[in-house]
């Protein structure tokens, strides 16, 4: 209870643009950074000297994005960076592999890819291009599917950082402490229930699994991959569920919020090799206590735990090969 009601109530954020170092020389990705959150991070990123992509759908609201930043810029300020936008269509596997080899056409390295894009709540039926459930194909199999495209412009970012110093930062929510089965059930994850709250549900332990097995695929190299709760937040993401929003309103944050929170799970130092693959809260902590059925989940067999985490990457490994 102590842990859901400090999500809900968090400590004052200790990591913001207000002490954020230069950025200068780093590379970025904000995927879902026209609006909320990833506007709110981007912004921040370019005035602490960075190259942000906003990778979105579209062009002429990224670019609006791109301006509106831009123009609350003081004009002799050194420190501002490079604001570029990158297509991307998380809902249609087919397209993802172009928006990746577009960026890595551009770019040598990636410092830091926050997968912060994503949908919750959509109309019961709503699928994405392939057929998938559309949270499912969006938050879990589309931002996997980019993530691992971009292994290689990280990865070469890694050889010349410090170590931890390069992330892939997920995103899940707070739903995961409050359900009664918070472990996938793969049948669920194929034959989606009729539940859009439990199917985001699925989805978003999905980021966190994702992010656990990336840190054991990729630690080596020296990058940190961890998943975070950005908080309960008064954005766009809340657009299909009117009620909920007006049910939980005096709980709301602004986005800002939200950016801090990402803020701190990709570039704060507090952040190690040593917790890679953990849960980060609002406004930037790690999680003290998470569900024991989760920490079992991310193990696997050969250590005691279900092995539930790696199935489900390789599920979705599966379900994206044919577009890698």
């Amino acid at each position: 209870m102590g842990v859901t009601w400090s999500q809900l109530f968090p400590p004052q954020p200790t990591f913001t643009e207000k002490n954020l170092p230069s950025q200068k020389g780093k590379v970025f990705i904000v995927t879902g950074g026209t609006s909320g959150v990833g506007f709110e991070l981007a912004n921040i990123l370019f005035k602490a000297g960075g190259k942000v992509y906003i990778a979105a759908r579209s062009k002429d609201k990224a670019l609006k994005c791109i301006e509106k930043i831009k123009s609350t810029a003081q004009d002799d300020s050194s420190e501002t960076g490079q604001l570029e936008f990158l297509h991307l269509e998380l809902d249609d596997l087919s397209t993802i592999k172009a928006s990746a080899e577009a960026f890595k056409s551009k770019e040598p390295k990636l410092d830091v890819l926050w997968n912060n894009a994503g949908v919750s709540l959509p109309p019961l039926g709503s699928k994405s291009k392939q057929g998938y459930e559309l949270q499912m194909g969006i938050n879990c199999l589309g931002a996997f599917l980019f993530t691992e495209l971009l292994l290689p412009p990280l990865k070469a970012a890694a050889q010349n950082s410090p170590p931890g110093t390069v992330r892939v930062i997920w995103t899940s929510s707070q739903a995961i402490d409050n359900q009664p089965r918070p472990e996938i059930i793969m049948a669920e994850a194929v034959a989606p229930p009729q539940d859009q709250v439990r199917n985001y549900t699925i989805s978003k332990i999905g980021n966190w699994f994702l992010a656990s097995e990336l840190a054991k695929q990729v630690g080596s190299s020296g990058i940190i991959s961890v998943t975070q709760n950005p908080g309960n937040l008064n954005t766009e993401l809340l657009r299909n569920a009117i009620w909920y929003k007006y049910a939980v309103y005096p709980i709301l944050y602004k986005a800002i919020f939200g950016a801090y929170t990402e803020l701190w799970a990709g570039l704060s130092p507090d952040v190690t090799m040593d917790n890679n693959g953990c849960y980060v809260l609002p406004w930037g902590r790690i999680h003290p206590s998470p569900s024991q059925d989760i920490l079992r989940a991310l193990k696997g067999t050969e250590d005691g735990g279900t092995g539930r985490a790696k199935e489900f990457r390789e599920w979705c490994e599966k379900e994206t090969s044919k577009y890698m």
